[in-house]
């Protein structure tokens, strides 16, 4: 079903077909607005008066009151029998979740990388949560020509791979604990140890937590940069992490910069085409 026109719904609440009969897109106008009135009460996350779902709708409270009742016998509203607000029913909520079943976020991500590549004309990598920590599982390249020591399979370090720091900043100590504390050991026996005291690794892991972005110079491979953010399912839980990189000095590694703000727009929208309502808890 296309996006209704809020100026459209305001009208008649008759059940009309739109777009004329004979055409491929012709729909019911009273199911649009229906939908329309639910898509206003879910964006608020919370319980809702009805004179804030009519605000939100841009409808009269009285047509979206008739709605409501509609709504409520059908299971996709339910209403607080002492305040009298608002809120997505148990029906609506059992297709959502039948929806978010369907979807294959991996599948999904992976399909996103080309146009995400082409938007920064950086290389970029997909990331999941192995057994073993995080392990690349796609990559992009760009067309001009970058030598990179990581392939689809590498395992990356949580404390000095962008990647790995994003996942360390959203999965819980009892996760990634041992595996740091495994790291630091093995780095303390390199001459060229780069990996960060406890201290300064977790105020690292507290800024990514809180900006949702990781960026990193030169510590994974000399003369590469690299932003990473993360990607969340319906429950806030971190599903994946999306990377772009390249050389120093040419790569816009900038927190501000126009990858990072690319970066940040590709993976809320995947995070909220998995249900993650952002504000919500992140685990």
């Amino acid at each position: 079903m296309r996006n209704a026109n809020p100026a459209a719904l305001r009208g008649s609440d008759a059940e009309t077909e739109t777009d004329g009969a004979g055409s491929s897109q012709a729909g019911v106008q009273s199911v649009e607005i229906a939908a329309h009135i639910l898509k206003a009460l879910a964006s608020e996350g919370n319980p809702m008066p009805l004179k804030d779902v009519a605000k939100a709708a841009h409808m009269s409270r009285a047509k979206v009151h008739r709605y409501l009742v509609s709504l409520k016998r059908a299971g996709l509203v339910a209403q607080d029998a002492k305040s009298g607000d608002y809120r997505i029913g148990p029906a609506a909520v059992t297709l959502g979740l039948v929806g978010l079943r369907g979807l294959s976020p991996i599948r999904a991500v992976n399909d996103a990388l080309p146009g995400l590549r082409d938007r920064v004309q950086e290389a970029v990598t997909l990331a999941i949560w192995g057994e073993t920590g995080p392990v690349i599982i796609a990559m992009e390249e760009p067309s001009k020509a970058i030598t990179i020591n990581v392939r689809i399979g590498s395992i990356l370090s949580l404390g000095t791979s962008a990647i790995g720091r994003t996942f360390a900043a959203f999965l819980p100590d009892s996760v990634t604990g041992d595996m740091i504390a495994r790291e630091r050991l093995r780095a303390a026996e390199d001459d060229n140890n780069v990996y960060p005291d406890p201290a300064a690794l977790s105020e690292a892991l507290a800024e990514i937590h809180t900006r949702r972005m990781a960026r990193v110079r030169g510590m994974v491979m000399p003369g590469i940069d690299a932003l990473a953010a993360p990607i969340f399912d319906h429950t806030g839980k971190v599903i994946a992490v999306v990377c772009s990189f390249g050389r120093a000095g040419a790569f816009d590694s900038r927190l501000t910069g126009k990858i990072a703000q690319t970066l940040a727009e590709v993976t809320a929208d995947l995070s909220r085409q998995f249900g993650f309502a952002d504000g919500g808890a992140l685990g």
